[in-house]
């Protein structure tokens, strides 16, 4: 008798396991799409780094995940239709651009749920998720280590086009040499931005703008450049690796990482963890707590955003400047250091 009731006691167990087993994943029959912007899918940067959370989304969750490419921006609104034409769950845009046809698509279909890149709206939209990030954080982090890096006393730094997600990242990093400044006594001069003014290539996808931008800001004695500007700035890496006797530091993903053929060129990057951000959402779907209601923000708190590692420059970085890096990174956490520019006059 003994032996029958272990061997049912076994059976129910295996049945048990072979049920589970058999689940479908929590997001089987979900589709998630991302529509980029003209940027591109590949342009090691922030709509790569979209595509990551996306395709991570698909792999932990079971669901169907796509991406369509938008060329100019005439694209942006057929594309977004083009997934609400094969009933997609979660449309996520990417890219400040992408503002008003995201809004315009999802007032017009109230029961599919978007979320935005660098965006938000003022009233919410109810089924648009914000996707913003506090990078200014992170880029003072650069503007501080480039400011204790260069030696010939000039860092440089452009944009693509003149829109917030840009100039929010060379407001940090003029914000960062500016407290260097004050902390050391020293004149760091950053050319290119000046907190209202500054050099724009007008584009994301110019090569030859980064390389001539990159060229010009070396001419003038720079020999630390920032290029806020998608695949532009790997334009600017090879005319750092050509030219030399200057540091370049990526913007959005690790660029030693997503760009590894101009390796020793880079100090470090200003991470923007949009691929967390995108899995977050796309999670929240999942689990069926999406919110549009309260925008997801990337912070140094949370870990949106940050540096990456100084990898073949970490020699060259002082251990006293790497220790200043780490206080200054929880005064700002603290709320203790402010990362405007405008708190440190010129």
């Amino acid at each position: 008798m003994r032996n029958w009731n272990f061997a049912l006691v076994f059976l129910s167990l295996l049945l048990v396991a072979l049920v589970a087993c058999a689940a479908p994943p929590a997001g089987a029959g979900l589709k998630f799409g991302e529509v980029t912007d003209v940027g591109g899918i590949d342009d090691r940067s922030f709509n790569a780094s979209a595509w990551a959370g996306m395709q991570k989304a698909g792999t932990d969750f079971g669901a169907t995940v796509n991406f369509v490419q938008s060329n100019s921006p005439a694209d942006y609104a057929p594309n977004i239709q083009s997934f609400l034409d094969q009933d997609y769950d979660l449309i996520v845009t990417v890219g400040f651009l992408l503002g008003a046809d995201t809004q315009t698509a999802a007032e017009a279909n109230p029961e599919t749920k978007f979320a935005i890149v660098d965006f938000c709206y003022d009233p919410a939209v109810s089924n648009i998720q914000c996707i913003l990030f506090n990078t200014d954080e992170a880029a003072f982090l650069a503007g501080y280590l480039s400011a204790g890096m260069t030696q010939t006393g000039k860092v440089g730094v452009f944009g693509g086009i003149p829109i917030p997600p840009v100039t929010i990242f060379m407001d940090g990093f003029l914000a960062g040499v500016r407290y260097y400044n004050q902390q050391k006594g020293t004149a760091v001069e950053v050319v290119g931005w000046d907190g209202a003014n500054g050099l724009f290539t007008n584009n994301f996808e110019s090569l030859d703008d980064g390389r001539a931008f990159a060229e010009n800001l070396m001419d003038e004695g720079v020999d630390i450049i920032v290029p806020v500007a998608g695949p532009v700035g790997l334009g600017s890496a090879e005319a750092v690796r050509t030219r030399g006797n200057a540091w370049l530091i990526g913007v959005d993903t690790d660029w030693f990482v997503s760009a590894p053929e101009y390796q020793e060129v880079y100090l470090t990057s200003i991470l923007k963890r949009i691929d967390n951000a995108v899995y977050a959402v796309a999670k929240s779907v999942v689990e069926d707590t999406y919110d549009a209601s309260v925008p997801y923000f990337g912070t140094l708190a949370n870990g949106g955003v940050g540096i990456a590692d100084f990898h073949n420059a970490d020699s060259l970085v002082s251990a006293e400047l790497k220790s200043e890096l780490q206080t200054i990174t929880q005064g700002i956490i603290a709320g203790t250091i402010s990362v405007k520019p405008a708190d440190y006059p010129a």
